[in-house]
């Protein structure tokens, strides 16, 4: 007898993770967890055994290789989509309780090694690598040495790491790209620790503090911390769903890493962490040989017997890709770099030391990208239904409400309560049909043996005209125009009475394939965006304070809606009187522990059109002290960062489908693309 043979037991059995939905994921026991991620291995098995056993269509050779080339596709996406959920079974951890504890370890002790900060650089705009210097000289842990590693060898960043207490170098030869670059500055260097943060990211003051003392343990090696974002990836921007989607890193960083923790098998990210200097001695630094040598280094030093930490605490923030056409391709490095890893000796299949579990939960990642190649294969499914008059699959009406939809609302149910609020279950991936061909074309070569090479992502760009890459549109156009043949032709069976239950399957599943090329389409569409600074939505109150025309002070109170470096848009509590000049915004911190800003001299100040006292204003970045105080404020201070939650998907499907067809408005005053802050 099967498992919920039943036909309402599964449809009983969702009522489990609706109840379990109403409690956060870490504040619920450990069997909870478990009963959830059984559930939701039977109700797979059950569906696949129907699949193998009663759903294949075999009348033809043409159907029996496209049945049995859905069924593959299906299977791997729904196996492999288990073995998160088999090592998520093991008790973990986010880091912040044993940071806390061994913070309190360390400061009661003696221990105050020397660190070494190394700024690999090349290229990055000097306004991105000025926000970096500029944190990590204010980073109040005081034993510690600034290292820029320049190979772009640009002249005037000399006299800017000299402004920031930086020690300077550049290598003649840029030989192994990033980790090359690492490997000549720990040959300048010699403290206890080192700390590396990419060019783009900003750490928080009391980074060093966080970290350290998880380093006590003298088997831990590198302590990992998240990757956050000051701008809003491109799918979120162009699609105007900033308030209701997550980066996709988020799910990353809030589930994937803590349950690799647990098994030991941390994956180091190439910036924003800290590790023991002895420990990179051991393997001889950076591994060169790998695109991505944070990947391979880190699983080195794992197999050695060092032990990687992650500390889920957001203490660092970065500019994500600006372009979709930058994501794409910096998704594909991603995913040459870590196929690149499988074949490499340094790699999961080949580096000795590793345990079982470590190799399974590195291989794991793999997986991940090899994910792209059947989800394209569903995606060219439904058109062998209308063009080849072919159903790849056979099913009755029974099956469906038994099997397929038991399964599909459990998941629906599930993901979103199991990856802690990260990310929500169906519309996270929607948007990513843009990334299906060029991410699966990456995918084959790299089987083949092609690696992409080591590419910086552009940043700081101004995009003054918008519009989408061909490189990105052509194939889903394509998509398009073939799913909407297929759909016609579908349609025609059906009206002409001719139609089959395949028909009605093919319709249901093609249209559902045109709404995803549509958001993938729209997700690729760039606006206009005139100034490449991010901008933060942070709910502050502000006075607004100035003189007449007569010499008199006068002030109006209001709130702050977005905050940058370059300026602020700011809600007035009433018009602005006539002839007002010398005009200075002072920000009404409410927090306590927080230093003070000085006002802010406003260099312009205009009314947004169609916004009732809604001004934008400039700053005058002339009082260099208040300019960089704000930065400091902006990014240094501690708990900047929150920790959202995905709203209801089926709120944030709405929402999407109500942006769809909306024209993609220029970026500007009134229209920004804003990163919430804590306020």
């Amino acid at each position: 007898m099967t498992p919920f043979a039943t036909p309402w037991l599964p449809w009983l059995a969702l009522l489990w993770p609706l109840w379990l939905s109403r409690r956060p994921e870490a504040s619920c026991p450990l069997w909870m967890r478990r009963s959830l991620l059984l559930l939701l291995v039977l109700l797979t098995l059950r569906y696949l055994h129907w699949r193998v056993s009663a759903s294949l269509n075999l009348s033809t050779p043409l159907a029996a290789g496209l049945s049995v080339l859905l069924l593959l596709a299906e299977g791997w996406l729904l196996l492999s989509g288990l073995l998160p959920l088999v090592l998520a079974w093991r008790r973990f951890s986010d880091g912040r309780p044993e940071a806390n504890a061994a913070q309190a370890r360390w400061l009661a002790g003696g221990w105050r090694p020397a660190v070494d900060v190394l700024i690999p650089t090349c290229g990055e705009p000097l306004p991105v690598l000025e926000r970096c210097l500029q944190a990590c000289s204010q980073l109040s842990y005081p034993h510690r040495r600034l290292w820029l590693l320049d190979d772009a060898g640009r002249p005037e960043l000399i006299a800017l790491a000299s402004r920031y207490g930086c020690h300077y170098h550049h290598r003649p030869q840029r030989l192994h790209a990033k980790a090359g670059n690492l490997n000549a500055g720990l040959a300048l260097c010699d403290a206890e620790l080192v700390a590396v943060f990419d060019a783009d990211f900003v750490p928080q003051r009391q980074f060093l503090e966080r970290t350290i003392g998880l380093l006590l343990d003298p088997q831990v090696a590198l302590v990992q911390t998240p990757q956050h974002f000051l701008n809003a990836d491109p799918i979120m921007r162009n699609l105007a769903m900033e308030a209701w989607l997550l980066p996709d890193e988020e799910s990353f960083y809030r589930w994937i890493e803590p349950v690799r923790s647990a098994w030991d098998a941390v994956v180091c990210a190439g910036t924003s962490f800290l590790v023991r200097r002895s420990a990179l001695d051991q393997i001889g630094g950076f591994v060169e040989q790998a695109i991505s040598e944070d990947l391979v280094t880190g699983m080195v030093l794992a197999s050695k017997g060092w032990r990687l930490r992650y500390l889920g605490e957001k203490l660092s923030a970065g500019l994500a890709a600006e372009t979709m056409l930058d994501f794409v391709r910096q998704r594909q490095r991603w995913a040459s770099g870590t196929l690149q890893a499988l074949r490499l000796p340094q790699g999961p299949l080949r580096l000795r030391g590793l345990r079982l579990s470590q190799r399974l939960a590195y291989i794991e990642g793999a997986l991940h990208w090899f994910n792209t190649v059947p989800r394209l294969l569903l995606l060219l499914m439904p058109l062998c239904i209308g063009l080849l008059d072919v159903s790849p699959v056979r099913y009755t009406g029974t099956a469906l409400v038994e099997l397929l939809l038991p399964l599909w609302i459990a998941l629906l149910l599930s993901v979103g309560w199991l990856n802690r609020g990260s990310r929500h279950a169906l519309l996270a991936d929607l948007p990513g049909w843009a990334l299906a061909v060029p991410l699966a074309a990456t995918v084959l070569a790299s089987l083949w043996g092609k690696v992409q090479p080591f590419r910086i992502t552009p940043k700081h760009r101004v995009e003054g005209r918008g519009g989408i890459a061909p490189v990105l549109a052509v194939p889903l156009l394509v998509l398009l125009a073939l799913n909407t043949l297929n759909l016609a032709s579908i349609l025609r069976h059906l009206v002409s009475g001719l139609g089959s239950s395949g028909d009605w399957l093919g319709l249901v599943w093609g249209g559902l394939t045109l709404v995803g090329l549509l958001v993938a389409l729209r997700a690729c569409w760039d606006p206009a965006a005139s100034d490449p600074t991010p901008w933060l939505a942070i709910q502050m109150p502000a006075l607004l304070q100035g003189e007449l025309a007569d010499g008199s002070p006068w002030s109006v109170t209001g709130v702050v809606r977005a905050l940058s470096e370059a300026g602020a848009e700011w809600q007035g509590s009433e018009p602005l009187p006539a002839g007002a000049h010398s005009l200075k915004l002072e920000l009404q911190l409410q927090l306590q522990q927080q230093a003070s800003l000085p006002p802010l001299t406003l260099e312009g100040l205009e009314l947004i059109t169609g916004q009732s006292n809604l001004w934008q204003a400039r700053w005058d970045r002339a009082d260099q002290q208040a300019m960089v105080a704000l930065v400091s404020w902006l990014y240094g201070r501690p708990d900047a960062w929150p920790e959202r939650q995905a709203p209801p998907e089926w709120r944030s499907l709405a929402a999407l489908l109500a942006r769809l067809f909306k024209p993609a408005q220029p970026l500007g005053p009134g229209r920004r693309s804003l990163v919430i802050q804590k306020p």
